[in-house]
């Protein structure tokens, strides 16, 4: 199929599946034919950790845009002013933040109108594959969660090649700032860079200090000691409260992502260098038992949950310790929100139970680690009706400061950037309250030693979204005779959707 043909065929499938004109089956199973997977399709994080917290108030403290970045963005834009840029993106925190509050300050210095749509992520997709095969540059900038880059790779600029361009380069932009693993695991693709890391929504460990307080633990370091003070906090305090939480719905890419984390933490992985499946061998059925009996630990209602309830249930004090995206973490501490602020703390996720499999033993990339992540990249668009405008206001977005007042407003992510967790005005976020940056030095050495990433294979969509997670599913329905059993029939369907 011509590269023109199977873009077309690809905007046409989503938008199909958008309308309701074919079912999600079988739209991940053609998407993934074409070379489109996605990781977290359809997740929607809707609750606390994707919104805003407390932004009006972090810029109401004196936290406004750096008067010399908008100087240059004033200076540079005056060519362009007029112009409108348009981007359709997720409900992610720095989107969340550029749409809410901080766009303005851009908008005002430049004179470039700045059009943000918050869509949830298959009308993304729909937006970004319709504007890729129609050429019209309706959007000038794309939003590119990580499963996405192979598909976009011919029809973004990539952003070392814009820098060329000194008349447009922001003073101090500094590429080498981003974190090498993020750049490697969400903005590259074969030696092209995408875009930018502008998301990283990553598993860190949070807990009740005060909890662990009375009953004398500290922070575990071991998935042994994690299971081991799960179960004693549930004996000792169930059913008012237990001792683990998960985000285990049946069918859900939620599930997946929790078994990832558990395959991982056990030395595993999803596929061996051949290709094919290894969660049903030693290791992976270890991984199994661990999980099964950390499940007993857990609300009887974990299996219906994905992570807007895996975090409810921290939220409200129903589970005193949970391995989950750090988002949660300013959610957590805002006390207008969550009965637990000031009483959750964050640590690194307990190390694996034996040596971490390399990227040279798994298949399609995938590379091993406890801390799961899910992050995106931003990138102008080739088809762009105003690329240098756009270029403009993406080098502001991502920049230093930008970056830093998005943390500071409270959105929960992770900055993509080293130099945004040293400065000054994110250290001074350390502390209870909404808004919190208290958990992101965990955040950042999680990325630096423990990140994992799922495998890229056009296959994975419908893999992660539904062939694992429905089968995971079954298996705590007590539907299969053994756990063997249950991890083989995974092994059987996956080979055969890769091979097919």
């Amino acid at each position: 199929m011509r590269s023109s043909d199977k873009k077309f065929h690809a905007a046409n499938i989503v938008d199909k599946y958008v309308k309701g004109k074919i079912s999600r089956r079988n739209f991940l199973r053609s998407t993934g034919q074409l070379g489109l997977a996605l990781g977290a399709f359809g997740a929607g994080m809707n609750m606390g950790p994707r919104g805003l917290i407390g932004g009006n108030r972090a810029l109401a403290q004196g936290l406004e845009p750096d008067a010399e970045m908008l100087a240059w963005v004033k200076e540079v834009s005056k060519p362009f002013a007029g112009q409108t840029i348009r981007l359709a993106t997720e409900a992610t925190p720095p989107s969340n933040a550029l749409n809410n509050t901080l766009k303005k300050y851009f908008e005002e210095a430049s004179g470039i109108k700045v059009e943000i749509e918050i869509l949830p992520l298959e009308q993304v997709l729909q937006k970004m594959t319709l504007d890729i095969a129609s050429q019209l540059g309706t959007y000038d900038l794309y939003y590119i969660d990580q499963s996405w880059a192979a598909f976009v790779s011919e029809d973004v600029h990539d952003p070392r090649e814009q820098m060329e361009n000194a008349d447009l380069a922001m003073p101090g932009y500094d590429m080498d700032d981003f974190l090498e693993p993020l750049v490697d695991g969400i903005a590259r693709y074969g030696d092209r860079l995408v875009g930018v890391p502008y998301d990283i929504p990553i598993f860190i460990m949070m807990y009740r200090k005060d909890i662990y307080e009375e009953m004398g633990f500290t922070a575990p370091t071991t998935l042994e000691e994690y299971y081991e003070q799960a179960k004693a906090i549930t004996d000792a305090k169930g059913p008012e409260m237990y001792g683990a939480t998960g985000q285990m719905k049946s069918g859900h890419y939620s599930l997946e992502c929790d078994w990832t984390a558990w395959l991982w933490g056990h030395g595993g992985s999803i596929f061996n260098a051949d290709g094919k499946f290894t969660g049903n061998d030693e290791r992976g059925l270890e991984a199994m038992a661990y999980w099964r009996k950390l499940y007993e630990t857990m609300p009887p209602g974990v299996t219906g949950w994905t992570w807007d309830g895996q975090g409810q249930s921290v939220a409200q004090g129903v589970a005193a310790t949970m391995m989950s995206w750090g988002e949660f973490f300013p959610y957590f501490d805002d006390p207008d929100a969550t009965k637990v602020s000031g009483l959750i703390e964050a640590a690194p996720c307990p190390a694996p139970t034996r040596a971490l499999r390399t990227v040279e033993e798994t298949g399609f990339g995938e590379i091993p680690g406890v801390g799961h992540q899910g992050g995106s990249s931003l990138a102008v668009s080739k088809n762009a009706k105003n690329p240098d405008a756009a270029w403009i206001f993406m080098q502001w977005a991502t920049s230093k400061d930008t970056q830093t007042l998005i943390t500071t407003l409270g959105g929960g992510t992770g900055p993509t950037r080293f130099s945004v967790y040293d400065d000054p005005r994110v250290i001074a976020n350390n502390r209870v309250g909404a808004g919190t940056t208290r958990h992101l030095q965990v955040v950042r050495d999680t990325i630096a030693n423990d990140m994992g990433s799922e495998p890229d294979l056009p296959q994975w969509a419908e893999l992660a979204n539904d062939t694992i997670p429905v089968r995971l599913g079954r298996y705590f329905a007590d539907e299969y005779g053994s756990t063997k059993e249950a991890m083989d029939d995974i092994a059987q369907a996956t080979d055969a959707i890769v091979q097919g």
